[in-house]
C-alpha cells in the first residue's frame, strides 16, 4: 500500500494530541506501519497547531510536505484554509465550522475571512463541513469535539471496523469520559447535517 497522509490541524488545546493518538492506535492495530509527529505550533498561547499522521506498508518519516496530504482534519475553518497548500489536488478536508478569531481579528486590525468553505472548494478541495462542536455538546461536552471529528473521519476508512474504532477510543480515552466520547464519535460518524457554507 502506498503511504497515506493525514494532517490534524487546530488552535492550541483543542485536542489534536488525543485525536492523533487515537488515529495512530487504530491504524497501527489495523496492520499499517504508522508514524505520528509531535504536535507542532503554539498550543500554549492559543496558536495554530498541527500533527502529521502517515501510514502505509512502510513509513520512514512522520513529516508531510506541501501537496502531500490526502486528508486534512481541521478543528476550525481558518486553520483548514491556512494548511490548504499541503493538500493533494482533489484531497479531502473534514472541517468543524467553528470560527476561532485569531489575534488580528480580536484586535480589529483584520476581519475573519468569509466564505472559506467555498474558497477551499474553488481551490479543488473536497470539503466535508459540519458543526462538530454542537454534536459534541449533544454528546455531553463540547470538549469531545475532537472525537466527533474522528467519527466523521472513520467514514473515510471503510476497511476499519466500528469495533476497531471503539477499541481505540477505549484505549486512549480516560474511563470516566468513555461513554461521552463514544457517543460523540457516533454522532460525528452518523450525522447527515454537513454544510457547504455558513
Amino acid at each position: 500500500m502506498d503511504t497515506k497522509n493525514i494532517m490534524i490541524v487546530g488552535v492550541g488545546g483543542q485536542g489534536t494530541l488525543l485525536a492523533s493518538k487515537l488515529l495512530g492506535y487504530v491504524l497501527l492495530n489495523s496492520g499499517y506501519d504508522v508514524k505520528v509527529s509531535e504536535v507542532h505550533g503554539m498550543s500554549q498561547r492559543g496558536g495554530s497547531v498541527v500533527t502529521y499522521v502517515r501510514f502505509g506498508s512502510k513509513v520512514y518519516s512522520p513529516v508531510i510536505d506541501k501537496g502531500e496530504a490526502d486528508i486534512i482534519l481541521a478543528f476550525e475553518k481558518l486553520e483548514a484554509a491556512r494548511w490548504l497548500e499541503y493538500l493533494k489536488p482533489g484531497g479531502q478536508i473534514i472541517v468543524n465550522t467553528q470560527e476561532i478569531e485569531p489575534m488580528p481579528v480580536i484586535t480589529g486590525s483584520m476581519e475573519y475571512p468569509c466564505e472559506l468553505i467555498r474558497k477551499m472548494e474553488d481551490a479543488g478541495a473536497k470539503v466535508d463541513a459540519e458543526d462538530f462542536l454542537t454534536l459534541a455538546s449533544k454528546a455531553g461536552s463540547s470538549k469531545a469535539v475532537n472525537i466527533a471529528l474522528m467519527g466523521r473521519l472513520s467514514k473515510y476508512f471503510p476497511e476499519i471496523s466500528d469495533e476497531d474504532w471503539r477499541n481505540a477510543i477505549v484505549a486512549t480515552v480516560p474511563p470516566k469520559y468513555l461513554e461521552l466520547n463514544l457517543k460523540a464519535f457516533e454522532l460525528g460518524k452518523n450525522s447527515e447535517n454537513s454544510v457547504s457554507e455558513l
